[in-house]
């Protein structure tokens, strides 16, 4: 939902990385999404460190 969308976000910022929490009426009402903005540019460590820290925000907040 929205409140976990946002609070993933502002943790995974805590860890360097800025994602995008968004809610209705972006997406249907009761749902959620994270949006990342990747490039070509981005090395692969630095898509390796962006998963990191999905992985371990998710784990945190226990939705995954």
């Amino acid at each position: 939902d929205a409140k976990v969308a946002a609070e993933f976000a502002e943790r995974a910022l805590e860890k360097g990385i800025y994602v995008i929490g968004f809610s209705f009426p972006v997406v249907p009402k009761g749902q959620a999404r994270i949006r990342t903005q990747m490039s070509a540019a981005h090395t692969r460590e630095q898509l390796d460190r962006a998963i990191d820290a999905f992985i371990q925000v998710g784990k945190d907040m226990g939705i995954i």
